[in-house]
């Protein structure tokens, strides 16, 4: 089947982008990309921002399966999956179950504990309440400190005095009620593209700023990124591997993303999955499916699979 045809086999496509969570300007970037490439294949797609534009036109419009481009709350925690659930309309990636659990940073850790899968410690803080005064002696002379339900790096602060806890604390109060702390590990940032049951390369991130923070993911060009990760085959597939069980332990499925860190003795580090990674000129998906001999079309074409039943 040529590439034309297996688009003509989606109809009428919607391309949830936009939306009202923080991350509302990355979002739109994805969804455009994304629209533009299935375009560009041949698909009958459409924008839907769901701010801008409602839901309503979901069913008005007769679009026969979403591509779901929603970055944050409401379109990465398995609300827009329920109420598409409802409607009975294919969308691409994880179901309520896996979107809620990857979104919720706190629910993902304690899967990963309890599956015996490595994650840094961490206490909980909550909005109106004194910050933990045990932080430091647990978890280290320096802390990560972010909001439990939240991407982007959004709200996220590097604490290295413990006077200095309560702001980091605030900060992550902005966007969520409550807050994650966790040990600040110095290591290689890695990440792991899931599509489909395949993990793909790992990507290697250097970021030119002490963090991979907003900014260094979605505006800078001086953040530096390296695919083939430079790791040892064994240990390369060895964490592909990884990332794949705890991908699939939070009940994600189609594709996404887990986010890990590897520390100076060699051990690393799960950190996070997303259900609906950036998809943008500086987003890492598109990387790894490159290393994988996948171009931009083909990805999303493939992404868009998923929703495709043999009775289609």
């Amino acid at each position: 089947m040529t590439r034309r045809e297996r688009a003509g086999r989606f109809g009428r496509v919607a391309v949830l982008l936009g939306g009202s969570s923080a991350e509302r300007e990355v979002s739109l970037m994805s969804g455009r990309s994304v629209l533009d490439a299935l375009r560009a294949a041949g698909v009958d797609a459409q924008p839907l921002d769901p701010r801008d534009d409602g839901l309503g036109a979901l069913w008005e419009k007769r679009f026969d399966r979403c591509f779901i481009a929603l970055h944050g709350r409401g379109g990465e925690d398995g609300t827009i999956q329920g109420f598409l659930d409802t409607l009975s309309i294919p969308y691409t990636g994880s179901g309520v179950l896996g979107s809620a659990v990857a979104m919720n940073k706190l629910a993902t850790k304690r899967i990963w504990h309890a599956m015996n899968l490595p994650t840094a410690d961490w206490l909980v803080a909550r909005a109106g309440d004194p910050a933990p005064a045990d932080a430091f002696s647990r978890l280290g002379p320096v802390l990560a400190v972010k909001p439990v339900h939240e991407g982007s790096t959004l709200g996220l602060s590097r604490v290295q005095a413990p006077e200095d806890l309560p702001a980091a604390l605030e900060e992550a109060f902005k966007f969520d009620a409550e807050a994650l702390i966790e040990p600040w590990i110095a290591a290689q940032e890695l990440t792991c593209t899931v599509l489909g049951d395949e993990a793909l390369p790992l990507i290697r991130i250097e970021p030119a700023v002490d963090f991979y923070d907003y900014e260094a993911k979605y505006l800078s060009d001086a953040t530096r990124y390296y695919c083939p990760a430079g790791l040892q085959e064994a240990e390369e597939l060895g964490l592909r591997d990884l990332c794949l069980e705890a991908f699939f332990a939070l009940g994600c499925r189609g594709w996404g993303r887990v986010d890990l860190l590897r520390d100076a003795s060699g051990k690393s580090w799960l950190m996070e999955a997303n259900t609906v990674p950036g998809m943008t000129g500086h987003s890492l998906v598109p990387m790894a499916a490159k290393a994988f001999g996948m171009d931009f079309e083909q990805l999303v074409l493939v992404i868009l699979e998923e929703t495709v039943s043999d009775e289609d």
